[in-house]
């Protein structure tokens, strides 16, 4: 959340400024800040789970969850085309990391 204040109103010839100190700590992680590349979900994953895991099966837990990726242009030209599932025990670990790295 961001706010923005206007101070214009205030008519004083002794006070010419005002400062205002923010501490950053108390403010909630920016969604910017939350996001991690898919190199760090998988390194997370291996550290804490053994198990490798694939883009593809972090994209479809990404999805999953309603995290917003990017319009894919390498599309499958043919219709009949089969994409493999992202099985329950690395799905557990992917919504793990995730959940470490505060995107969902």
């Amino acid at each position: 959340m961001e706010s923005i204040v206007l101070l214009s109103k205030l008519k004083s010839n002794k006070l010419k400024h005002i400062n205002v100190e923010l501490e950053m700590d108390e403010f909630d992680l920016t969604a910017a800040e939350s996001k991690a590349t898919y190199e760090e979900i998988k390194d997370y994953v291996l550290k804490h789970s053994g198990l490798k895991v694939s883009n593809l099966y972090i994209a479809q837990i990404k999805q999953k969850y309603g995290i917003i990726e990017r319009a894919n242009y390498n599309l499958p030209k043919s219709e009949n085309f089969k994409q493999s599932k992202c099985p329950p025990e690395k799905e557990a670990a992917i919504r793990e990391a995730l959940e470490h790295f505060r995107m969902i």
